[in-house]
């Protein structure tokens, strides 16, 4: 699968073929499991996947920036944004995977 993007159709098949579960009740749960995540990052919550990894809302604060197609500074509102940071064994993984 390299290379490829990974769906929510191709989690379901995943889960489908890995749990036994009809495909519907696989959607269902791979979009429950999406929507717990989602919502407790609206909440401000971390959220940690043992062996996967960390994600977590940051605030950006404003900051003057450029208009890339006229080049004239525009100032950049402050925000929040979603930050991941891989896990050690995930990291361990990526690298055996593509060391090959």
């Amino acid at each position: 699968m390299k290379g490829a993007t990974l769906t929510r159709a191709d989690l379901t098949e995943a889960v489908h073929e890995e749990v036994g579960l009809t495909r519907q009740d696989c959607a269902g749960l791979v979009e429950r499991t999406l929507d717990l995540v989602a919502e407790a990052l609206e909440d401000g919550a971390t959220v940690k996947l043992s062996g996967f990894g960390v994600f977590q809302v940051r605030a950006k604060r404003a900051r003057m920036g450029r208009n890339p197609k006229t080049g004239e500074p525009a100032e950049i509102e402050p925000r929040r944004v979603i930050g991941f940071r891989a896990s050690q064994v995930m990291k361990a993984r990526i690298d055996r995977a593509l060391g090959d």
